[in-house]
């Protein structure tokens, strides 16, 4: 008994303590309240886990940064000797490596139907517009002096409501803080029904709300649906180099659902596929907040400067509805705009509702999918940008 509590209770301190309660909290949001479960209970989980002192699962190196291994044999050896951990395997060649990540975007294309998007192109302008809240959150903490360019950046985009472009980005930027950031994107995007509709209210009259918008929508012929993924692609790269690796596989796997003869390959990468990737991802994201990690004032400041970011992009998707709508004959809702952030479909469903208790008669959830899933690639390409600024 002397030896266990040497080993366990006697090395635990507050600060573990402080992070396991943090992941049971996060655990009791997904099961009872319903926030992002495939992301919050594996982070939750992987909080817990690794803030057991000596459970070996994520070691660090005396620096502060996960262990790593410079050889497989290396590897194989330090597994044996103890001085890397399942987490730390997961986190250097499935996280560092950005193959989970785009990977998960890979399956996610697969998953996205964009025929909103292609029947009303204007939702591209919306998609774009939402990404206000990443350049004010990247400028606000830039100018904190808490962050240094690279931090400031990866901060940022938490605006875009897109967790692999936000892990992507911060993995080739400030990998030291992927796992606040990741946890204050996730976390944020599962309050998008919370965070949003006051915003919106604030932003748009109630005769404005109540805009009826046909429910109708125009149908998408089959090869307007496969030449969408290509020409996207296309011109984002030639634009936006530095987003080929997430824009591309974003665009081949909505490729492999619309080809109509590639439907195995569609079905693999939008179901267990991009399950598994889901948990490995989640779980070490998790792995990465011990209490010395994640107990630090920087931490405070991504999670405020998340929130600025959410409030900033919602914004900026609704104030470019209206700017259109200066110029429409047929207005639009400008509640649309706000589901211009990339949180699929939440933001469309909080728009669906918001416009249904202002015009009972109004269907808005096809016409919020547009911008919705536009915010996909407008989060994709800003990614690309920030990364093509920042890395040399």
């Amino acid at each position: 008994m002397f030896g266990l509590y040497e080993m366990a209770f006697g090395s635990l301190t507050w600060g573990n303590i402080i992070m396991i309660l943090l992941g049971g909290f996060m655990i009791y949001l997904a099961i009872a309240k319903d926030f992002e479960p495939l992301l919050l209970v594996p982070i939750g989980f992987g909080m817990i886990l690794v803030n057991i002192p000596f459970g070996g699962l994520m070691i660090y190196s005396p620096e502060g940064f996960p262990a790593e291994s410079t050889t497989l044999g290396q590897l194989l050896q330090d597994i044996g000797d103890g001085k890397v951990g399942l987490l730390n395997v997961l986190f250097a060649y499935g996280i560092k490596t950005e193959i989970i990540p785009l990977l998960i975007f890979l399956g996610l294309g697969a998953l996205i139907d964009f025929s909103p998007t292609i029947a009303r192109p204007i939702s591209l302008f919306f998609g774009a517009t939402a990404q206000l809240g990443v350049f004010v959150a990247f400028s606000i903490a830039y100018a904190s002096g808490l962050f240094t360019l690279n931090e400031a950046a990866c901060v940022g985009i938490i605006g875009g409501s897109d967790g692999p472009p936000t892990v992507y980005l911060t993995v080739a930027l400030a990998p030291q803080l992927l796992g606040p950031i990741a946890l204050a994107a996730y976390s944020y995007m599962a309050l998008v029904p919370i965070i949003q509709p006051p915003i919106i209210r604030l932003l748009t009259t109630k005769k404005e709300r109540a805009i009826y918008m046909s429910p109708k929508v125009r149908e998408v012929s089959k090869l307007e649906l496969i030449l969408f993924p290509v020409i996207i692609f296309i011109v984002a790269a030639l634009f936006v180099p530095k987003c080929v690796p997430i824009i591309g596989m974003l665009m081949f796997g909505n490729l492999l659902r619309v080809t109509g003869v590639t439907d195995r390959l569609a079905q693999s990468a939008g179901t267990v596929f991009i399950d598994i990737l889901t948990f490995l991802l989640a779980l070490t994201v998790g792995g990465l907040m011990t209490a010395e990690a994640f107990l630090r004032p920087q931490t405070l400041a991504i999670i405020g400067l998340a929130a600025v970011a959410f409030v900033f992009s919602t914004a900026g998707g609704v104030l470019g509805a209206k700017l259109v709508n200066l110029f429409l004959k047929e207005k639009i809702n400008p509640m649309i705009g706000a589901a211009g952030v990339s949180a699929v479909p939440m933001s469309a469903r909080v728009v669906q509702k918001m416009g249904q208790k202002a015009n009972p008669r109004n269907f808005l959830l096809m016409h919020a999918m547009g911008p919705n899933t536009a915010g996909v690639i407008g989060t994709a390409v800003v990614t690309g940008i920030l990364y093509g600024m920042l890395v040399k």
